[in-house]
């Protein structure tokens, strides 16, 4: 697999941490990788080609958090991307 962006990255980073299965938080990327705006890294991700979920949840306390997990992509989503081929968007 070819990657856009160096293993020295933190997009890489996180982008193997999700390969592996991990699933991250913008607090949990910013104590492992340093991470301080997890979203842009997701956005760069999914710009690679791969399907990044994105799960909100309330913690025990009540507080909103959003986590980021690598999926399957949807036949939905594959029929999009098929679509913007054939009318040359890509």
């Amino acid at each position: 697999m070819k990657y856009q962006y160096s293993k020295e990255t933190k997009t890489f980073k996180v982008q193997v941490a999700l390969q592996q299965g991990d699933t991250l938080t913008a607090s949990s990327a910013q104590k492992r990788f340093g991470v301080k705006n997890l979203g842009a890294e997701i956005s760069r991700i999914r710009a690679n080609g791969f399907a990044v979920a994105t799960i909100s949840r309330k913690a025990g306390n009540g507080v909103q958090v959003t986590e980021y997990a690598l999926t399957k992509p949807s036949r939905q989503l594959i029929a999009a991307g098929y679509k913007a081929l054939a009318v040359g968007l890509i």
